[in-house]
This record gives structure tokens, sequence and C-alpha cells, in this order.
């Protein structure tokens, strides 16, 4: 007689397979996880959730001391704070997005190898608990921003700021994209991580945080223009400062890369998941 089957286990079949029945079956464990993040990174620590203003506030003061001060580099007439402090805050958003991504398998091997649910909620966990840190140091921009704004200072401020939630989430899924890559080709080859590293501090040199786009020209600026993040960093500036440029052109060549990068990341990713156990 046949029997009914509650669960039947399947290898997978397609290059690009997302259960995304089962991530919102899982629901619960993305909740689980972005409570995990979000609190148990300064539970044990003297100022707690401070150090969400802290350390935006000292690397501010650092590159203004570096940056503005002695190597003398323009902000294009925007107040140097306000400068720094959003390309800080939507570095260390990407940065670190990046980092939970590409750490996926090897810092979860252990929970992988003793009970399933879909991958991806791990590195969707990480972004989302990083996204309410943003939402909270953006509560610092804001004050620094109305203290200009009650100083007279002209910050320009114009519609394109109603973009801020589109950019947001294009930087997330840059970095999740990229992040996905690198945990798939870390889970075979570890000494890749050290690189990787090295490589996304030079990164940050080659994205107008610290400095505008304005500065370079010629074949550097050719050469930064070539960078996907750099559209959305100038926009946040323009939208919010009145200087950099908006370039819808370089918008949507961002949002291209960051198409195609998340449709390649998602197949090697599905391809990794499948032996990473006995690599790992």
């Amino acid at each position: 007689m046949a029997e009914d089957w509650t669960l039947e286990i399947k290898p997978k079949r397609r290059l690009l397979d997302i259960d995304l029945k089962g991530i919102w079956r899982y629901r619960d464990l993305w909740y689980m996880y972005v409570k995990r993040d979000f609190v148990t990174v300064y539970k044990q620590t003297i100022l707690g959730p401070l150090w969400f203003f802290i350390q935006p506030i000292f690397t501010t003061v650092m590159y203004m001391f570096v940056f503005g001060g002695l190597a003398g580099i323009s902000t294009d007439g925007a107040p140097k704070p306000l400068f720094y402090l959003s390309g800080i805050m939507l570095w260390n958003y990407f940065s670190e997005c990046f980092n939970g991504a590409s750490n996926t398998f090897t810092a979860n091997a252990g929970v992988f190898g003793k009970i399933y649910f879909p991958r991806l909620i791990v590195p969707l966990a990480t972004m989302t608990s990083l996204l309410i840190k943003l939402l909270i140091q953006l509560f610092l921009f804001i004050a620094v921003y109305l203290y200009y704004l009650r100083a007279g200072v002209n910050l320009s401020l114009n519609i394109t700021v109603l973009l801020f939630p589109v950019l947001v989430l294009m930087l997330a899924f840059h970095a999740l994209s990229w992040g996905l890559i690198v945990s798939s080709l870390t889970s075979k080859y570890r000494d890749l991580k050290y690189l990787v590293g090295f490589g996304l501090h030079l990164f940050m040199y080659a994205t107008p945080i610290i400095y505008p786009l304005s500065v370079a020209s010629g074949k550097i600026r050719a050469i930064l223009e070539l960078n996907p993040l750099t559209p959305i960093f100038e926009a946040v500036k323009y939208s919010c400062l009145g200087c950099g440029s908006f370039s819808w052109v370089g918008l949507a060549y961002s949002a291209a890369v960051m198409l195609v990068s998340l449709f390649i990341s998602l197949i090697v990713f599905n391809q990794a998941e499948r032996d990473f156990l006995d690599t790992v």
C-alpha cells in the first residue's frame, strides 16, 4: 500500500532555487537571529547601546582632524561633521553587512550541521539587525543636521532625499550579494578571507566617503565612477547636503550591477550549500 508522507526530502535540482516559502515559514527564527544580533553585541559592555553613537562620533572627529584638517580635503562646502558622518554611517552598514554575509558558512557551521532551515535567513537577519543600528545612528545625524540648520547654515535639502530608503536597500543588497559569493568561496579556501578583509579597506578609499567625487578628474574620476557604490554615496550627500552629484544613469548602473551580482551570488550560494559541511 502506498504511504502518505508528510515531508519528502529531495536534492536541489535547479541552479537558482530560493526557498521563499521556507524563509516565510521560519520567520520566527529570522526574528530570533535579529534579536540575538542586536541585543548581545553590547550586552556585557558598560556603555551598552551608547556605542551606537560613540563609534561614529569618534570616527567623524578623527576624519575631521586627519582628512579635513591635515590633508585639507574639500567637502564641497558642506559642514565637515555632516559630510563625514553621512559617509561613515552608510559605509559601516555596508561593511558590516558584507562581513556578516561573508561569514555565513564558517560562523554557523555548527548550527547548519545539526538542523535544517533556509540558510539565507542568517545573512538576511544580519542585514535586518544592522538596519536597526543604522536607523538609530540616523537620529544622531538628524540631531547634528538640525543644529546646523538652527545655526543658519544652508544645507540645500531637496526632494531626492525621498530616495534614501531605496539607496539604503541598494547598499544592503550589494553587500549581501558580494558577501554570499565570498562566503561560498571561503568555505573551501579559508585564507581568502584575509585577502578580502584587506581589499575591503582599500575599497573604502575607492568610494567617495572621505572626499567628494568632484575632487577627482580625468582617468581617476572615470575609475571611481566604475564603483557601483559611488552613485549611492553621492546621491545621499546631494539629497541631504546639496554637495556631490546626482545621476539617474549612475543609479541605474548601480542597480544593474546589484541585480547581476545578486543573481550570481544566489547560484553560487546554492551550489556551495550542498556540500559546504564536507569542507568547512
